[in-house]
C-alpha cells in the first residue's frame, strides 16, 4: 500500500504540472513551491523553536485561526510557521502577521525531512483533516507532538475500512485528537485510538469573535438603505442560475452576491443572468465618488462583489442569506452568517456538513432543490423572526473550543 500512496503521489504531481500549462490555481501550486526551501532559509532560524501550523486551504485557515491566535496572545516570544496546502489559502494570507507562511511541498520522505529540519517545530497542529504519511512518520520519528484540532471522521472514510490499515496507521501518529463530535470519536476508538476528546468546532469560537466587531462597510450601508436584504455568499453557476429568479419577483428588495471566484469570466456570465441589471462593487465604489453617477448606482438593485475578503463583513448586512456550493461538490461556511442572527439558505449537498444539518433541524436553514423552494424558504424566513434568533443561539451554545484545545495543548507541553 506504499508503494501505491507514492505513486498515487507522483501521479498527482504530474497532472497538476500537466494543468498548470493552462489553469491558473494549478501553476500557483506548481511555482508556488519551487523556491519554498530558499524562503525557510531565509526567514526561519533553524536554530529557534517554531510552532507548526497547517491548513488544507483558507476554510481551515479560518477555522484553526482562534487556537493559532490565542497561543500567539498567550506566548508572544513564540516563532510560528502556517503552511498551505492550496493556492486559494496561500494566495490570501501569505501576509499573515502573525506568522511566517509557506506552501507545504508534496509529501516524499524527502520532502518531510527538509522541511521539518528547515523550520524545527516544537510541536505541529493540524485542523480538521489532511493526513500526510511521510510527514506524519517524520514527526513521530523524531518525537515531535501533533494535534488535530477540529477533527470530523466519518464511517465512509477508509481509516475504517477492512482495506484501511495503512491510514489507520497514519492517525497512529498523532499525538491527540481534539474532535467535533461523537460520531467522530466512536469511530477512532473502533480502531484502538483513544488519544480524542470532544471538544466541539473552533470555527465557532472565530464566526463568534468576527460578529461580535465586523468591519463597517459604509458603501454597502449606502447600497442597501432601507431595502431588505439577501446576502449570497461564495456562489457558484449553479447556485446564481436559480437565484436569478428572485429580483423581478422581489423588487423592493436588494440582492448582494459575492461569487466563490471572482475571474472575469465568471462575473460576466453573473451579469448577464440578472436581468434587471447589476453593478460591480468597483464599478460602484468609483461611481459614488462622482455626484453625476451615485443616482444610477444606488438604483442598481444587484451588487457584485468582485473581490475577495468581504464576505465575512457583508452578512451584518443581510435579512436572510444564500450559501453557495450546494448544487456542486458541498456547501461553503454557514456558520459566519448564523453568527450574525441570519436565518441561512443552501442547495442540496450539504451531508457532510453537521452544523447545516443542525441548522435545519432548529428551523434556522433550509435546503432547496428548486427555484420554487427557494422562494418558500426565503418567504417562510421573512415571516419567522425566531429563525434569526435561533441562529444566533446556536453558534453561542457551540463556542468554547479553543480554551480547551489551548489548555490542554499548553498543559501536555508543560508536563
Amino acid at each position: 500500500m506504499l508503494l501505491l500512496y507514492i505513486i498515487g503521489i507522483r501521479l498527482y504531481t504530474l497532472l497538476i504540472r500537466i494543468f498548470s500549462l493552462f489553469n491558473p490555481k494549478a501553476k500557483l501550486f506548481i511555482n508556488g513551491r519551487k523556491n519554498v526551501y530558499t524562503q525557510i532559509a531565509q526567514k526561519i532560524n533553524p536554530s529557534e523553536k517554531q510552532i507548526w501550523f497547517h491548513f488544507a486551504s483558507l476554510g481551515e485557515f479560518e477555522q484553526g485561526r482562534p487556537v493559532l491566535e490565542k497561543l500567539k496572545a498567550l506566548y508572544p516570544a513564540k516563532k510560528i510557521v502556517v503552511t498551505f496546502f492550496s493556492p486559494s489559502g496561500y494566495e490570501i494570507r501569505k501576509n499573515y502577521a502573525l506568522a511566517d507562511v509557506f506552501y507545504l511541498p508534496i509529501d516524499t520522505p524527502a520532502n518531510a525531512k527538509r522541511f521539518i529540519a528547515g523550520i524545527n517545530p516544537e510541536m505541529a497542529i493540524f485542523t480538521k483533516y489532511e493526513f500526510w504519511h511521510f510527514y506524519f512518520k517524520e514527526l513521530k520519528d523524531q518525537g515531535i507532538p501533533l494535534y488535530v484540532i477540529s477533527g470530523i471522521f466519518r464511517e465512509s472514510q477508509a481509516f475504517f475500512k477492512w482495506y484501511g490499515s495503512f491510514y489507520r496507521n497514519i492517525l497512529k501518529s498523532v499525538t491527540y485528537f481534539f474532535v467535533q463530535n461523537e460520531e467522530s470519536k466512536n469511530l477512532l476508538k473502533s480502531i484502538g485510538l483513544n488519544n480524542v476528546t470532544i471538544n466541539g468546532d473552533t470555527r465557532f469560537d472565530r464566526v463568534y469573535e468576527n460578529a461580535q466587531s465586523p468591519k463597517q462597510l459604509i458603501l454597502i450601508e449606502s447600497f442597501i438603505g432601507n431595502s431588505p436584504t439577501l446576502v449570497c455568499g461564495s456562489t457558484w453557476p449553479e447556485d446564481e442560475k436559480i437565484l436569478s429568479a428572485l429580483p423581478e419577483k422581489y423588487p423592493n428588495w436588494k440582492f448582494i452576491i459575492a461569487p466563490h471566484e471572482i475571474h472575469e469570466s465568471h462575473i460576466e456570465s453573473i451579469e448577464k443572468q440578472f436581468s434587471v441589471g447589476s453593478v460591480r462593487f468597483s464599478v460602484f465604489s468609483t461611481q459614488l465618488a462622482g455626484e453625476s453617477s451615485q443616482i444610477s448606482a444606488l438604483k442598481s438593485q444587484i451588487l457584485i462583489i468582485d473581490n475577495i475578503g468581504m464576505l465575512s463583513s457583508l452578512y451584518q448586512y443581510g435579512n436572510v442569506v444564500y450559501i453557495g456550493g450546494g448544487f456542486g461538490t458541498g456547501i461553503h461556511n454557514t456558520l459566519e452568517a448564523a453568527a450574525f442572527g441570519l436565518p441561512v439558505i443552501f442547495g442540496p449537498k450539504y451531508d457532510k456538513f453537521q452544523e447545516a444539518k443542525d441548522l435545519i433541524a432548529i428551523g434556522a436553514a433550509k435546503s432547496i432543490t428548486s427555484i420554487t423552494d427557494l422562494i418558500h424558504a426565503l418567504e417562510g424566513f421573512v415571516e419567522n423572526k425566531n429563525a434569526a434568533e435561533q441562529a444566533k443561539k446556536y453558534v453561542m451554545d457551540k463556542k468554547g473550543a479553543t480554551d480547551q484545545i489551548i489548555s490542554m495543548i499548553t498543559e501536555s507541553d508543560r508536563s
